[in-house]
């Protein structure tokens, strides 16, 4: 079967290369002015930190030097004792790193209960009221604003050295952030069901529950599972202010130059990590389906 092809005129074609020409020029000067203010405000922060570019880069060899002398010497004839000696405090620091994934545990745990609470208040779908609703996106912003690395200094100073610190420290920063996302969540909600309790005169808490928390909770679950991926990285550097953890022990091997044991402990929070890392996200793919297939 034939087919008529229209071809068009030399006026149509000049005219439609000249518009694409023309995006294909705009497109091209936008990049050109993004990557301009990229590097003047690269130079504006450089100046403004005074970063010193000769002093970088006469003294760069030092970084990749360290990570040459935080790795042991391991030789061929006598691996299993340099190994051992390697790792010789291997008991301690696993210690130090269940005491760490407590830490971060506690804190997630305890931060998004707060989080699950404050979350339908800061929501502009559910709020109680306008009061409540202003009083709870206000304090979120307040604790994810805060670093943890500073609620964690105020605590230390407050009721001492210990994994107490930590714990509050995480909570709290944790509460913010998921507060956030919960209330995000609770706003992308589908109303019907909500509406439908409404009318049958159902009280707020009723609403919530039968409601809307259904809706919701493998999506708050599945970021409760990814920020306890963070708070374990984060309970690992709240050791540098002394709050728990085997982040002390690293921070005094490091001060002391104590190279190989560095990087055994360093290995030790990756491989914790990792496997944290690996488990959580295997639950929350099973979350993600179990909410697809419904």
């Amino acid at each position: 079967m034939a087919t008529a092809i229209n071809l068009l005129s030399d006026e149509q074609n000049r005219h439609l290369s000249e518009t694409y020409r023309r995006a294909v020029g705009q497109k091209n000067r936008q990049l050109l002015l993004g990557l301009v203010i990229v590097a003047l405000m690269l130079i504006l922060s450089a100046v403004g930190a005074e970063v010193d570019g000769a002093k970088f880069v006469k003294n760069f060899w030092r970084f990749p030097h360290y990570f040459y002398e935080i790795t042991p010497k391991l030789a061929w004839t006598s691996f299993l004792p340099d190994l051992a000696e390697w790792f010789w405090g291997l008991t301690k620091w696993l210690r130090q790193l269940g005491e760490t994934v407590l830490i971060a545990y506690l804190g997630t745990v305890t931060g998004a209960v707060a989080a699950f609470f404050l979350g339908f208040l800061a929501s502009r779908n559910l709020a109680v009221g306008s009061v409540s609703h202003f009083i709870a996106k206000r304090f979120l912003e307040f604790c994810r604003t805060v670093p943890d690395i500073v609620f964690a200094l105020i605590f230390v100073v407050s009721f001492g050295l210990g994994p107490l610190p930590g714990v509050l420290a995480i909570a709290i920063h944790t509460t913010g952030a998921l507060g956030k996302l919960f209330s995000e969540v609770i706003e992308n909600i589908d109303m019907k069901p909500v509406d439908g309790l409404k009318a049958t005169g159902a009280t707020w808490r009723q609403q919530v529950r039968f409601a809307a928390v259904p809706q919701v909770l493998s999506n708050f679950a599945s970021y409760s599972l990814l920020r306890f991926e963070i708070n374990v990285r984060g309970a690992s550097v709240m050791g540098f202010v002394g709050a728990g953890g085997i982040g002390q022990t690293l921070l005094e091997y490091i001060r002391k130059f104590y190279y190989s044991d560095v990087s055994a402990v360093l290995i030790l929070m990756i491989a914790a990590v990792m496997i944290i890392d690996y488990g959580t996200e295997k639950v929350r793919h099973r979350l993600v389906d179990v909410e697809g297939s419904r």
